[in-house]
């Protein structure tokens, strides 16, 4: 049922500011069906959103957003990408890449033996140094393997890459019926305050049911599983220009210093702080 979804929520109008979804599908070129052992290049989307189907590759992918809004769906969980971080996706993967309107995407694609990336899914932040090698390969010649013709600024790339320190940006979705849909209810309103027992009345099962059950599927209790869904969706918004006291509002938080209390016990930094680390000095 997952598969079927859109990855658009209320979030995602606020966060572009659009009255309604506007949804553009395309169709991914099997980069399996080239002969490039590395390849790269650069997307904007125009007026319309672009979604790819679930597919997945033997090549792996990096993703990364210059500006704008991305948010992937990569085998059992939610992936929000900030502007100027990148997510990595590993050969086989199954995952589906949801690009806003107004948005520069890069992707960088290799065979899993080039490069000795993780392999398990992850975000990163895009230094300035990586911003420049990766764009650097999305200018090349279109049909060239940049293995051959720029062997140099690739190992450089991945061994950059490799050093860079691994974030969570994701919100795991359940495979119980009954977890997904409260999963879902919260990805459409992360602002839900309604407690684990008020869910579980509601899923028709205890309390002490609903919490072994989300402890085993996601490895989370459910607070820090809520918790991990305001993460993502406060450095989405924070990254999209909107204020501290703004996000904690939309959240539910009864005060702004509470929300940065959250924050910075979760990333170690207060918001402001946070992003403008991440930003560097891009």
């Amino acid at each position: 049922m997952f598969q079927q979804m859109t990855l658009f929520s209320k979030m995602d109008i606020l966060l572009l500011k659009k009255d309604k979804d506007i949804m553009h599908r395309t169709q991914p070129q099997n980069p399996d069906q080239l002969p490039q052992k590395v390849i790269a290049f650069y997307e904007q989307t125009g007026s319309q959103s672009e979604e790819s189907p679930y597919h997945h590759h033997h090549k792996g992918q990096l993703v990364f957003l210059l500006s704008g809004f991305l948010r992937c769906k990569i085998q059992d969980a939610i992936w929000v990408v900030p502007p100027h971080h990148a997510v990595w996706i590993p050969s086989q993967a199954p995952h589906c890449n949801m690009v806003a309107p107004q948005s520069e995407v890069c992707m960088v694609l290799c065979d899993p033996e080039i490069a000795e990336m993780p392999d398990q899914v992850y975000t990163l932040t895009i230094t300035p140094l990586l911003r420049e090698l990766i764009l650097h390969l999305t200018k090349q010649p279109k049909g060239d393997d940049l293995l051959l013709t720029v062997p140099k600024i690739v190992d450089v790339l991945f061994d950059e890459l490799v050093k860079m320190p691994v974030e969570k940006y994701q919100f795991p979705i359940p495979q119980d019926p009954r977890l997904s849909r409260i999963a879902f209810a919260l990805l459409d309103s992360p602002w839900d305050r309604r407690t684990i027992k008020e869910w579980a009345q509601e899923s028709a099962m205890s309390e002490k049911t609903l919490s072994r059950l989300i402890k085993q599927q996601t490895g989370l209790t459910f607070g820090r599983w809520k918790g991990q869904l305001h993460i993502v969706v406060a450095i989405q918004l924070l990254n999209s220009g909107y204020t501290v006291q703004y996000v904690a509002t939309e959240l539910g938080y009864e005060s702004v210093s509470a929300f940065i209390q959250f924050f910075k016990k979760t990333l170690g930094h207060a918001p402001k702080k946070y992003i403008k680390m991440t930003h560097g000095d891009l």
